[in-house]
């Protein structure tokens, strides 16, 4: 049969479209990564533009080729995928490098990894790896760079790594890594980098073996339990730059072999237990820049030959070194930090120190050094931080200190400093912190005072100052304690200092002041603490002064005040009421007439105590009979009125009480034996009672007539939903209104807020609760009333918080979370006890699905939500714990979880990053007593502990109290809490 012309073109034409086909089509390393995307999950679309009509992969995002065209380098990093690792890559026969940091593979990692056998460098930082590491990594014969950091890797470290032949980077850190790192490590000679620190190694002295690095350049150890001493042959690290074993357990001295290690240029040995003299040989180090050998237990004498050197930073504080600052420490001419602080140092400081080194930070506090201060501590205008603390120095200030504007901290308290302070001084313009206190200063406080605008903390009580407080002082805007008590100062309090709106503390007490209080005082909305005590102020107290809605400690004893006590002080939430010894008369408020009070009101022979009053006069009404017959008479006409409205009364209620009464009994839930009536309670729902305000509603403090108070939660009415939105989750009152009920009516533990009853008529719902003096963590953390907070007062906080939440998760049946653990959630009693409060949006934990639970909203409050959680929705008691984490990071750093000062990041993201780059001076917050630094540390540690990013390796609420218990031991006996 015969074809036909057109059926010949056809046939042509399509079997030209085959080969154009063909010759389009993924090669065969474009199907493995095709394989791989689809193996994978890709939220963000990282991963759209691998497209198979391209002929390979090499312009597809992430991959490169080398010049025969084949895959060299899949670079993912930071791409959002999740699922498990991708073992087809290492059918990829010309791949060097791989990357897959940042994201979520959260598989293990498997065997036949060792198949990638042309792998030259391996990333898989920051995912969520979980099971031991292959021990067959050590046959892939050229890799070069190993990082496995930020995962959930368990186990030892495979001793066949010593089998590496090339590789030059080895990065473990921040995993659950096990047993002891062994001593094959040293048989990398190649290895340049070696970092395993914050892992949960059992304790294991450093292997001598690893002295044989003589490549390494750096060695990062820190939290790695390691005890025993540096071994002697760790000085064969002739190359190493960076040599790290922070926190940790090392004992014994500072070999004297650290001298041959001629390249180092930062050593960091701190929080250790090393002891002995610091040795000898620093001379050979000529390129040590920081040394940082503090809280350890070093004695003996500061080497001279060490201030020699060309060092940046010398942190020694916190050990038991003796002696005098070495007078060559002038002879640095980079030093910016010098921090010797809790020693046994005597001597003055140097006179040329600071004059050939730009020095940012000097910190000598709680030594016993003495002299007067060299000229040129500011000499080349870079000093910060001026801390001398708890010494003997004495003399001035000196007058080139006053011109220091790169001033930031000065704190020079518990010397013997005397004369006038350099009114300059008082007037440096980037000074947030004043510290004068326990001096012999004399002189008036200058006007110049008023250029200190970024003043926040001005203290120069116990001294000799005297005069008036200038007007000035009112122009500092954003001053939040003033503290000048114990001086000679005289005159009126100035009136501009109504200005002073974010003042919280004010103490006067102990002048020589006159005059009454300003007018205006009302402005001064965010005072907490006002003592005047021991002046000469007389004339009236002010009403305003009951407007001060967060003010709780009130002293205005011993002075000349007159007339009668204001009832608006019966509107403040005081802890400490003292207006004794004054010239007060008229009735005592009825708020204040019992016997808390007893004491606050001696002293005033014109108050009207115990019926004073009524018995001085009791012989003038007897001489006015006649007025008192017509009175009677009087009383008696309206006492029958009286009764007639009571019967008249009586019968309407009774009609009222029918109607009402099935509603009554309905409406009204209690969960424990009250003495109150709901009719008190409703009674009291007023605007002048509000104590808070939140998304949900209003908060009223009621006071009932048996002299309790309760706090009760009246939530906002909304409109009804539509019938679509019934199965949203928390998305009306009624559903916060039905959690809260039902979790806090069934709770019984001394650190959950007490729930006493409710109210639901479908119209109005309430709840109410047991009051609490001291109102929230957040508020008496960041609302100026921080300073009655002090150290062992905060940690007794998280303390009673962790103990609540840990019966949520382990032993309420069953388990609870609460998902909105935030600081304004912890409330306060009046002895400092914490309690958690508002489970609104807590979730009941259902066994069925072993802890977790998907919401379809994310609950919580931003700076407090974990990480997973935002993204997964997730929950579990994972979350709680990362929030109760941020919590302890309020208490150590007393910032929000969110402040514009973070620069975008949030409070966790901030502690971790100024760690690193700053210490722990720069994140503890310096209102709290140094002293208590160790333990501090300690608890800082727990904080982010549990912030980590991982879930996994957060510890469970049980753990985190047995961890705060533990670090407790170090407190000294005689500031431990109740707890």
């Amino acid at each position: 049969m015969k074809t036909s012309v057109p059926h010949l073109i056809l046939c042509s034409t399509i079997f030209t479209l085959h080969l154009n086909y063909f010759s389009l089509a993924l090669n065969q390393e474009g199907l493995i990564l095709q394989k791989m995307k689809l193996s994978l999950a890709d939220p963000t679309g990282s991963l759209s533009g691998w497209s198979d009509r391209d002929a390979t992969p090499c312009n597809w995002t992430g991959v490169a080729c080398n010049r025969r065209g084949s895959v060299a380098s899949v670079v993912l990093s930071g791409a959002s995928l999740y699922g498990s690792f991708p073992v087809s890559l290492c059918r990829l026969h010309s791949l060097e490098k791989l990357s897959l940091l940042n994201n979520s593979i959260n598989s293990s990692l498997p065997l036949s990894i060792s198949s990638c056998r042309n792998l030259v460098y391996l990333d898989l930082s920051q995912n969520m790896f979980v099971g031991p590491i292959p021990a067959s990594l050590s046959d892939l014969h050229f890799l070069r760079y190993l990082n496995l950091e930020g995962n959930t890797f368990s186990g030892e470290i495979p001793s066949t790594f010593g089998k590496f032949k090339q590789l030059e980077t080895l990065i473990l850190t921040e995993n659950l890594l096990t047993g002891t790192i062994p001593a094959a490590l040293g048989n990398i000679t190649t290895l340049k980098k070696l970092v395993l620190a914050y892992n949960p190694f059992s304790p294991g002295r450093l292997a001598p073996e690893l002295g044989n690095l003589t490549n390494l350049e750096e060695l990062w150890l820190s939290y790695c339990h390691l005890v025993g001493p540096i071994p002697d042959s760790f000085g064969r690290l002739s190359r190493l730059k960076n040599f790290d074993v922070t926190c940790n357990e090392l004992t014994g001295p500072i070999p004297s072999q650290i001298s041959q290690m001629k390249s180092i240029v930062q050593m960091e040995l701190y929080n250790n237990s090393l002891s002995g003299p610091l040795p000898a040989g620093w001379s050979n180090l000529t390129e040590l820049r920081r040394f940082d050998a503090s809280t350890n237990r070093l004695t003996g004498m500061i080497p001279n030959e060490l201030c020699e050197l060309p060092l940046e930073s010398l942190n020694l504080f916190e050990n038991q070194l003796v002696g005098s600052i070495p007078e060559s420490i002038a002879k640095s001419p980079n030093l910016y930090e010098l921090k010797l602080f809790k020693n046994r140092l005597i001597g003055p400081l140097r006179v040329s120190l600071a004059k050939n080194s730009p020095l940012q930070i000097l910190d000598v506090s709680y030594n016993t050094l003495s002299g007067e201060l060299p000229e040129f501590l500011c000499h080349n205008g870079a000093l910060e931080d001026f801390v001398i603390f708890d010494n003997a120095f004495s003399g001035t200030i000196p007058t080139n200190l006053g011109k220091c504007m790169s001033l930031q901290r000065v704190r020079m308290k518990e010397n013997r400093f005397s004369g006038e302070v350099p009114a300059e001084f008082w007037g440096l313009p980037h000074v947030y912190l004043l510290e004068l206190v326990g001096n012999a200063f004399s002189g008036n406080i200058s006007n110049l005072i008023g250029g200190a605008k970024n003043l926040s903390t001005l203290e120069i009580s116990k001294n000799k100052f005297s005069g008036s407080i200038p007007n000035e002082i009112g122009l500092l805007d954003i001053l939040i304690l003033f503290s000048a008590d114990g001086n000679e100062l005289s005159g009126e309090i100035p009136s501009t200092i109504v200005n002073l709106r974010q003042l919280g503390t004010l103490d006067l007490s102990n002048n020589n002041l006159s005059g009454g209080l300003p007018t205006g005082i009302q402005s001064m909305k965010m005072l907490n603490e006002l003592n005047l005590a021991n002046n000469r102020l007389s004339g009236r107290m002010p009403d305003e002064i009951g407007n001060l809605a967060v003010l709780n400690y009130l002293d205005l004893s011993r002075n000349n005040f007159s007339g009668e006590i204001p009832g608006s002080l019966q509107n403040l939430k005081l802890n400490k009421l003292n207006l004794s010894d004054n010239m007060l008369s008229g009735d005592i408020p009825p708020l204040f007439a019992n016997s808390v009070y007893k004491d606050s009101f001696s002293g005033n022979p014109g108050l009207c105590v115990d019926n004073s009053c009524s018995r001085k006069h009791e012989a003038e009404k007897g001489k006015n009979r006649v007025f008192s017959w017509v009175l009677r008479s009087i009383f008696v006409i309206s006492g029958i009125v009286f009764l007639v409205g009571i019967v008249w009364f009586l019968l309407k209620y009774k009609r009222l009480e029918k109607m009402k009464k099935g509603v009554t009994i309905t409406k009204w839930t209690s969960f424990h034996k009250l003495g109150f009536s709901e009719f008190e309670i409703s009674d009291c729902l007023k605007e002048a009672n509000v104590i808070g305000r939140g998304a949900s509603g209003k908060v009223y403090k009621v006071v009932l007539s048996n002299g309790e108070t309760v706090a009760v939660k009246k939530l906002h009415e909304r409109p009804k939903k539509d019938e679509n939105d019934r199965n949203s989750v928390l998305s009306s009152d009624t559903d916060e209104y039905d959690v809260e009920v039902e979790t806090l009516g069934k709770i019984r533990h001394k650190n959950i807020v007490r729930l006493w009853c409710c109210c639901n008529t479908g119209n109005s719902k309430l709840l109410v609760y047991e009051y609490m003096p001291n109102g929230s963590l957040g508020d008496l953390l960041h609302c100026n009333k921080s300073v009655l907070l002090d150290w062992p007062t905060r940690f007794k906080i998280a303390l009673d918080a962790a103990e609540g939440l840990s019966y949520l998760h382990h032993d309420s049946v069953p388990p609870i979370v609460h998902r909105d653990v935030k600081s304004n959630n912890i409330l306060v009693d009046e002895y400092f006890g914490a309690k958690i409060s508002d489970f609104g949006v807590a979730k009941v934990v259902k066994a069925v699905n072993k802890g977790v639970e998907s919401m379809s909203v994310i609950a919580g409050s931003y700076g407090y939500i974990a990480p997973e959680y935002a993204y997964t929705l997730r929950v579990n008691e994972k979350s709680d714990i990362y929030s109760f984490g941020i919590v302890i990071l309020e208490l150590v750093t007393g910032k929000p979880p969110i402040d514009p000062e973070f620069g975008g990041q949030d409070l966790a993201t901030w502690v971790c990053t100024t760690l690193d780059r700053k210490g722990s001076d720069r994140v503890i917050d310096p209102d709290l007593d140094s002293r208590f630094k160790e333990h501090i540390s300690k608890v800082l540690d727990i904080g982010l502990l549990c912030t980590s990013s991982l879930p996994t390796n957060r510890p469970s609420m049980r753990r985190v109290v047995n961890l705060l218990l533990e670090s407790g031991a170090s407190l000294p006996k005689c500031t431990r809490k109740a707890w």
